[in-house]
């Protein structure tokens, strides 16, 4: 009669639910290692940083950049972290950092590009397609359609002059260069675009912009538009030509 406290064999199966349990286990010990100490570690710290792209407020830019990228390491860029440090410039559309072992951080900064201007508490500035004041960014005044428009604070737009600003920016280049003036007018559907030689364009609000601007487009290629007191490309689908 067997010993019944005989030791049974282990399976095969067993063994290798075992060992892979126990690599698994090792892995979530090394990864929390790595989260927690490894990644934050000083040999890895930030110690030079190279800034890339900004053309306006490029000193105070780079110094909120540097300084931000300071706490850090090449293992742990923390992009949040730098995209709120430049939150206050409304030049900067985004930021792309890149990390070079060990120590060397490159930041790559996408500017808003001025697409109109405006008369802002007395100031002509530049401003952005999705209505943006670029304040201080350079640009030659006359260069850009000008937009009627108001700040609503905190370097944006009030939404009336948003909507143009979408509009315009929209534009392909051979109209935009054409435009004289744009405004907002409740009576007529909202942005009003006049171009040189042409009918008074009228887009209701920044929705669809480019839909829009190919439906206006397809209408002004026919000469019989010519004629025509404007064109309503409020739903682009549906245009007036009256």
């Amino acid at each position: 009669m067997a010993n019944e406290l005989e030791t049974r064999p282990v399976s095969r199966a067993t063994t290798i639910r075992r060992r892979l349990i126990a690599a698994a286990l090792l892995a979530l010990a090394l990864f929390a290692g790595y989260m927690l100490w490894f990644r934050d570690s000083s040999l890895f710290a930030v110690e030079e940083v190279e800034v890339k792209g900004v053309t306006a407020h490029r000193a105070e830019i780079e110094t909120a950049l540097v300084r931000a990228a300071a706490r850090m390491t090449t293992l742990h860029v923390r992009d949040a972290e730098l995209r709120e440090a430049v939150q206050g410039f409304p030049t900067v559309a985004s930021i792309k950092a890149d990390a070079t072992l060990l120590h060397r951080l490159e930041i790559t900064v996408t500017e808003r590009l001025p697409v109109a201007e405006a008369e802002i508490h007395g100031d002509e500035v530049a401003i952005s397609e999705d209505g943006y004041i670029l304040v201080d960014l350079p640009f030659e005044a006359g260069e850009l359609p000008a937009i009627d428009a108001r700040s609503q604070g905190a370097g944006r737009l009030d939404p009336e002059g948003a909507a143009q600003a979408a509009i315009v920016g929209a534009a392909p280049k051979p109209l935009r260069e054409r435009i004289s003036a744009t405004s907002w007018d409740e009576e007529r559907g909202g942005v009003v675009v006049e171009l040189g030689g042409a009918p008074e364009l009228r887009f209701g609000d920044g929705e669809r912009a480019e839909a829009k601007w190919s439906a206006a487009a397809a209408v002004l290629a026919d000469p019989d538009s010519l004629g025509a007191t404007y064109v309503d490309v409020s739903v682009p689908d549906r245009t007036v030509v009256a």
